[in-house]
């Protein structure tokens, strides 16, 4: 199967050399095939976030190394970090981080515009995205005037707007209640599996956990199968 993201023995420490020196990551070692979900199940404070913006050349690793989409990035330069960032990842986090001055469409088509696609081309994708989760209805509305699980839907789809190849994902139902989250977590499920993409899920729910394809484990700072 092709590899979309490869993490080889990735440390990661806090302080480090110094006496309060707290290791994060110990060695961890993971891989993503294309068009693969996997949960990413960790106590809190485990360093899950930490490996999340590794694996999404947001932070840089002490030691080993980061693979995305067949290519190095340990060692790259801050540019080529921030292309192969923009090109092939897209993050979602527990809270959606929406910019409140703008529509739900417009935080769709930004992105893409600063990508250089085209403002009609940009609108297309945006609408066709958002009624891909249900939320078309609510394309210009403010993240102020929809509900914490539409805006949150929105999020999903301004993730994926340029077609990203792996998806990283930080606790995105955590900020919902129970049934909120179960119809959040399908849509981004229904998304996902749509546009056959990777994805790399952070959560605490073990019931979310066992509807994806497998899941790791944090813990120590080493992954588990």
């Amino acid at each position: 199967m092709n590899k979309i993201l490869e993490l080889s023995g990735v440390e990661k420490y806090y302080h480090r050399g110094k006496p309060n020196e707290i290791a994060v990551l110990r060695g961890a070692d993971l891989m993503l095939n294309a068009g693969e979900v996997v949960s990413l199940v960790a106590p809190s404070g485990a360093g899950k976030s930490t490996l999340l913006h590794i694996a999404g050349l947001l932070d840089t690793a002490d030691a080993g190394t980061v693979a995305l989409n067949g290519k190095v990035m340990t060692g790259t330069s801050d540019r080529a970090r921030t292309m192969a960032r923009r090109a092939d990842v897209g993050f979602i986090y527990q809270f959606h981080h929406l910019l409140p001055e703008f529509s739900a469409l417009e935080n769709i088509t930004l992105p893409q515009l600063a990508a250089g696609v085209s403002a009609r081309a940009a609108k297309s994708r945006a609408m066709d995205l958002l009624d891909s989760v249900g939320v078309a209805d609510r394309a210009d509305h403010r993240p102020a005037e929809m509900s914490g699980g539409q805006a949150q839907r929105v999020a999903f789809c301004r993730a994926l707007a340029n077609d990203p190849k792996v998806l990283l994902a930080d606790e995105p139902t955590g900020n919902l209640d129970p049934a909120t989250s179960d119809q959040v977590f399908e849509a981004l499920m229904k998304l996902v599996r749509e546009t056959g993409l990777s994805a790399l899920i952070a959560t605490h729910n073990m019931d979310l956990a066992a509807r994806m394809d497998r899941s790791v484990r944090l813990d120590g700072g080493v992954l588990t199968s």
